[in-house]
């Protein structure tokens, strides 16, 4: 088979010629930035320097070219050259603090009734059980929701597919004096399920044990499909459309009243959102499989799923096998880094286990392993540059304490390594990291203790003999 070669790069000139002339698809506009974008930033002679780097006491979110402090309230944008503050929000008290939040940006090809539903908008739900939502640009209010004064939602999550996104509630646990009473809590946790594009509600549904069996430990909802996880370390897929089509009573709309309210409107505190999806049995089951941490991907063509089966020795091992007879595609694949997982779908990390859940169209293609060596250098995280097809490996020197990073931009589609970007700032392995890849921009986020540093934000500079200056600016899609 003949090496995967990628097509042409587009000549910048020939691609401002075009521009002048009028181009009809602005994605087809796009894919060209994005084109000539990766050509320059594989150029030997361009550099990623250190541009700013800010502490905080709190956790640090970096976003779609937007990094959050102090829980969301503070927002800098890293369009320009240097972050710099995009807005602050007012300080909020502890029963209005944020618990979570998403970003939300609209499609380009769709026209909403409101001009505010175009604009980014980051939705942040409270402790108080307030659902808002944010313009990205401004920090301006467009919306708020109130939820529920009788179950306590705290977790955010998205359902791309379908437009939609999930508001989730803590989990019900026994307490020990409930058992010795014999008190049986049945209700598990309950899902606020929403459209976006405008921002309307679809249903609150009830997770039970009588409906979905003992051992519910979570329940994210992906690709039309709700994923419910057990202590026994199994998975089982029902059916959304399913369950909304057979189990919905009432069709709510915010603003308006609502006969299981008793006639009081939906959305408005204190009534917030009855639960109109009334599960009375157990839906059809999709698919089930047992896993290690509770994890599964769906996907390819014909559709497979990947797993590591819950025993010891298959730690680290990921088994393909077909969705249609669970026969096994492969006898494993030792480490993903070998694999190039090209998706439409996403991730979900809905809590603090660690479960990941990916249900989507997936290609996998099998390149030549990254190897690292544990006495030189050591792989630490891949990051995923969709809109450049790149795959940022970070690999550290292997010395304790203040050791030092690079990061190894590999293609997507074959593995071959393009070039090699040292980090300006020490990696000490015995801190927690993150780092960000995102076109021009390399963000760097550390934990040390009990404080946060964005420690190295770079932007991507060109190399000359006495001077640096930035050869680019950042193309927003």
């Amino acid at each position: 088979m003949a090496p995967y070669q990628r097509n042409r790069t587009v000549n910048s000139t020939e691609l401002l010629i075009r521009r002048s002339r009028g181009v009809a698809d602005a994605g087809t506009l796009i894919r060209q930035n994005m084109k000539v974008l990766r050509s320059i930033l594989l150029e030997e002679n361009r550099d990623f320097m250190k541009v700013w780097s800010k502490t905080s006491k709190s956790t640090i979110m970096y976003e779609n070219g937007k990094i959050y402090f102090e829980n969301y309230q503070n927002c800098y944008s890293c369009v320009h050259s240097e972050p710099h503050v995009l807005y602050k929000l007012p300080k909020r008290s502890k029963v209005e603090k944020f618990e979570d939040a998403l970003l939300c940006q609209t499609p380009l090809d769709k026209t909403l009734a409101s001009s505010s539903d175009h604009k980014p908008s980051l939705l942040a739900l409270t402790a108080n059980n307030w659902l808002y939502r944010f313009s990205a640009e401004t920090g301006e209010e467009l919306q708020r929701v109130y939820l529920s004064s009788k179950h306590k939602f705290r977790y955010l999550g998205w359902e791309v597919s379908q437009e939609m996104l999930y508001v989730k509630s803590v989990q019900n646990k026994e307490t020990p004096l409930a058992r010795q009473a014999g008190i049986t809590q049945n209700t598990v946790m309950h899902l606020a399920i929403f459209h976006i594009f405008p921002l309307q509600i679809v249903g609150t549904v009830e997770i039970s044990k009588k409906v979905f069996g003992n051992g519910v430990t979570d329940v994210v909802l992906s690709q039309g499909v709700l994923a419910v996880s057990y202590s026994n370390k199994s998975v089982k897929l029902y059916s959304f459309e399913h369950i909304v089509h057979r189990y919905m009573t009432e069709k709510l709309v915010l603003g308006e009243q609502s006969s299981l309210l008793g006639g009081k409107t939906v959305g408005e505190a204190p009534f917030g959102i009855p639960v109109n999806i009334q599960i009375t049995d157990r839906p059809p089951v999709l698919f089930e499989v047992s896993c290690s941490s509770n994890g599964v991907q769906i996907g390819g063509y014909p559709w497979h799923y990947i797993y590591t089966p819950p025993h010891k020795n298959h730690k680290g091992t990921h088994h393909i096998c077909s969705l249609k007879d669970s026969t096994m595609a492969t006898n494993g694949i030792q480490n993903m880094n070998c694999c190039s997982l090209e998706s439409d779908g996403i991730f979900f990390h809905p809590d603090d286990s660690g479960r990941i859940i990916h249900i989507g169209p997936t290609t996998i293609k099998r390149f030549h392993q990254l190897d690292d060596d544990p006495d030189q250098e050591t792989f630490r995280m891949v990051e995923y540059e969709d809109e450049l097809d790149l795959l940022a490996v970070v690999v550290t020197n292997g010395e304790e304490g203040e050791g030092r990073a690079h990061i190894r931009l590999h293609d997507n589609q074959s593995g071959q390594l393009q070039r090699t970007i040292d980090l300006v700032e020490p990696w000490d392995e015995t801190y927690r990291h993150e780092l960000f890849f995102d076109k021009d921009t390399i963000v760097h986020i550390e934990q040390k203790n009990t404080n946060f540093c964005c420690s190295n934000c770079e932007r991507l500079y060109q190399r000359e003999a006495h001077n640096c200056k930035p050869s680019l600016t950042q193309h927003k899609s």
